[in-house]
């Protein structure tokens, strides 16, 4: 009876997607998972954090494989792309906003 009202209401997708974030250390493994964190899924990508610059250049080179395997084991997900992040450098920007010009460090002007 759940599955009906689950197929009437077009939550399939949302439950998978879910499911996905839930089973992402076992999908990826134990070791992958300790350097990764999903971050959500935005229009059919699934944006997954990475630690290092090295692990998300590493997964980017397994994409394709694993976007096979998530298409295999998860079809009503409907995910159609992986990005993985690599942690950025700091920034200046706290807001929606930008200025063009130098910022905060333009004072002997």
């Amino acid at each position: 009876m759940l599955d009906s009202i689950v197929a009437d209401m077009g939550w399939s997708s949302e439950l998978e997607q879910a499911k996905i974030i839930e089973d992402w250390p076992v999908f990826v493994g134990e070791a992958t998972a300790e350097h990764t964190t999903v971050i959500g899924i935005r229009d059919g990508v699934l944006e997954i954090q990475c630690d290092s610059t090295t692990w998300a250049t590493e997964l980017r080179r397994l994409r394709a494989e694993m976007l096979t395997r998530l298409l295999t084991e998860y079809p009503d997900a409907e995910i159609r792309d992986l990005r993985f992040r690599a942690p950025g450098a700091p920034s200046w920007r706290h807001g929606p906003r930008v200025v063009r010009g130098r910022g905060p460090r333009d004072t002997y002007g």
